[in-house]
């Protein structure tokens, strides 16, 4: 069963979150294996956060940290940049609330980004990306990625290799409440949170396949800094490769980066749509 992150992390800070007193007091006179205590704090934590509607979009790289760079002098972070204000736009058309880890050409580190997501309490987290597998000029096309502890192939692994420093992410602190129910809340939150960032890319997989080319087994995992929040559901969008010319000339074009836009602005919606029918069968 998929649940939302948002009532257990309540404070919506990484480092230390403070529980509400009715759950605390809830936690403290059941067992936690209950069902039917652990279905309620599932509806209530649903119910709490069902109209977040909040998208933070993370532009990939950025100031000193250029990405890849195309044959044709494209860099990575700047086509991360222009696509993720095309999604910003679409998303806001859409009527989301939408923030961006950086707006402009400077430098963001990687866990800047999940902390800036994780601070103002993200639904979701889209991070905007274009691959190379230079001096490969064949494989081509969009894919995404969730987070995993080991990479699902080798071309995943070398992709996350070139897009982050593996930073690894301290577990949250709860307040109020023992250790060992810590754990607990830290593990259910984890588990919620890598059900809904495969439910997210099953979506985004799906809504691109339909726009543009798709490398082949485009729903990928690897560890990418980026995407270890506890918290938010994410996923890393590798809109093409810069080592294909053909990519590198549509990441060019507006029209290509709209059907990027439209094509993820459908995602989250399936993905919120989703995510109200788990509420309505709770």
């Amino acid at each position: 069963m998929v649940f939302s992150r948002r009532f257990l992390l309540d404070a919506g800070v990484k480092a230390t979150i403070s529980l509400p007193l009715w759950m605390q007091t809830a936690l403290a006179a059941t067992p936690w294996s209950r069902h039917e205590q652990a279905s309620r704090l599932r509806a209530a934590a649903y119910r709490q956060g069902q109209q977040n509607r909040l998208v933070v979009i993370d532009p990939g790289h950025g100031g000193r940290d250029p990405g890849c760079i195309g044959k044709g002098r494209l860099f990575e972070k700047d086509i991360a940049l222009s696509a993720s204000w095309d999604l910003r736009r679409t998303l806001e058309r859409g009527g989301y609330h939408v923030m961006m880890t950086r707006e402009r050409d400077f430098f963001v580190p990687l866990q800047g980004r999940v902390d800036f997501a994780e601070k103002h309490h993200a639904a979701v987290f889209l991070s905007i990306h274009a691959n190379s597998v230079a001096p490969n000029t064949v494989v081509r096309g969009a894919s995404v990625y969730t987070f995993a502890e080991h990479a699902s192939d080798p071309l995943a692994q070398k992709i996350a290799s070139l897009e982050n420093s593996v930073e690894r992410l301290s577990n949250p602190t709860f307040k109020g409440v023992s250790p060992q129910v810590g754990e607990i809340l830290f593990s259910l939150m984890s588990h919620s949170t890598k059900v809904e960032s495969l439910l997210l890319q099953k979506h985004a997989v799906g809504a691109l396949a339909r726009s543009v080319d798709m490398l082949q087994n485009p729903a990928r995992h690897a560890t990418f800094a980026v995407l270890q929040s506890a918290a938010i559901p994410s996923i890393l969008v590798e809109t093409a490769f810069l080592s294909n010319p053909e990519d590198e000339a549509a990441l060019r074009t507006n029209a290509f980066r709209e059907r990027i836009a439209q094509s993820m602005k459908n995602a989250v919606d399936a993905w919120f749509i989703a995510k109200q029918h788990a509420v309505a069968n709770l």
